[in-house]
């Protein structure tokens, strides 16, 4: 019997590890914090939530993410010697983005600073063999994953701008990769790999008690950066290269993938920058005027908001598990139908935007559960 084979059991036991583990520091770390790393101390920062919170949330994600490569290393890795140079530029790439992400939190560091290790973050990933095979020019595929990089990166800190949302968003995108890694068999599939995303699932999972609004904690740039690169690294290998049971690539299917899994993230960003850019601001600053702000100037709590931005991320959850489940031939229709369910509701949401007029929404003071006369002293319609 091989005591170190990969088995569904030991893969609970690994989940259930992970997510007292992240109560736990999470716990531990709001208890130590008191003035420790709260956000809002600048008034110049735009936030969202009125008062001050610790963004302890992305340093517990990355400590279970190494203990979880611990285990690996003592459970599954079925006595391997050698070094598997993927694994580390994984490691790397989210190490330095975590470091990266610490030092934005402590000292508001300079765009380009972050921008610099962005691409650093994304030419580990591309030197170390993990980038999208799309085309068959190489240089293409290089560039195109640097952009992926960079993009989901700042994406994922743009996202997390209210309670539960990028922790909810995330959970789901995290929990689709483990269902095509499950669908593609775990024994097969690179034990580093799996038990990497079930220990960041079971983290998030664990964060989201802490997180859930009224929440006590924030992730911070320390998790959103963290959570872009591992996200973006394991995007590329169970969804941009994704392939059928029978090793085939369908690229359009691959694409809609990746567009149902991350249609929250994609659509939110898409809105703000175009949105800002019509108004003739930077798309990078920061700004009260994301899909979920205008959600919630409709009136609903900011519970409200993460329950639709989690449902519509639960509903292409399932979208990709009945296909990779069912194991559907892969047609035009489906490709004709995957980029409607997207367009429909990135012009859903879009539009929501565009129900009030732009009024300063910067210095807009913001409540939990705004009532809807205290939304109308706020913005303009």
């Amino acid at each position: 019997m091989n005591l170190a084979a990969p088995t569904p059991l030991k893969y609970l036991i690994l989940f259930v590890f992970c997510f007292l583990l992240s109560v736990l520091l999470n716990g531990i770390l709001l208890k130590f914090s008191r003035n420790l790393g709260k956000r809002n101390v600048v008034e110049s920062i735009v936030r969202w939530a009125s008062e001050q919170k610790p963004s302890f949330g992305g340093i517990s994600f990355y400590i279970v993410f190494l203990i979880s490569y611990s285990i690996y290393t003592i459970f599954f890795s079925k006595g391997e010697s050698g070094i598997n140079i993927q694994n580390l530029g994984i490691l790397m790439a989210c190490g330095i983005a975590f470091l990266m992400g610490l030092s934005d939190d402590a000292y508001n560091t300079k765009p380009l600073l972050k921008l610099s290790v962005q691409l650093i973050s994304g030419l580990i990933l591309v030197s170390t063999g993990t980038y999208i095979t799309l085309f068959d020019i190489e240089i293409l595929n290089y560039l195109i994953t640097i952009i992926w990089v960079v993009a989901l990166m700042n994406s994922i800190n743009m996202l997390d701008n209210m309670d539960a949302i990028t922790t909810t968003v995330s959970a789901f995108i995290s929990l689709t990769m483990l269902t095509i890694g499950f669908y593609n068999g775990f024994n097969s599939s690179e034990p580093f790999l799996i038990t990497s995303l079930l220990s960041v699932f079971a983290a998030l999972c664990g964060f989201l008690i802490y997180n859930w609004n009224p929440s006590k904690m924030f992730m911070g740039d320390t998790g959103s950066q963290f959570l872009g690169i591992f996200l973006s690294a394991f995007a590329i290998i169970y969804l941009w290269n994704y392939k059928q049971p029978s090793g085939l690539e369908y690229p359009t299917k691959q694409i809609v993938f990746v567009a149902l899994a991350f249609i929250v993230p994609a659509i939110d960003t898409a809105t703000v920058i175009i949105n800002r850019l019509k108004r003739g601001q930077s798309p990078f600053v920061g700004g009260k005027d994301h899909t979920t702000h205008h959600l919630s100037y409709h009136g609903l709590s900011d519970r409200q908001v993460a329950l639709v931005m989690g449902a519509l991320s639960l509903t292409s959850f399932l979208i990709i598990w009945a296909f990779v489940h069912f194991n559907l031939d892969w047609n035009i229709w489906f490709t004709i139908g995957g980029f409607t369910y997207f367009v429909v509701h990135f012009f859903w949401l879009y539009r929501i935007t565009l129900k009030h007029k732009y009024r300063d929404l910067h210095n807009i003071p913001v409540q939990n559960g705004a009532k809807q006369k205290e939304i109308e002293e706020r913005v303009d319609y």
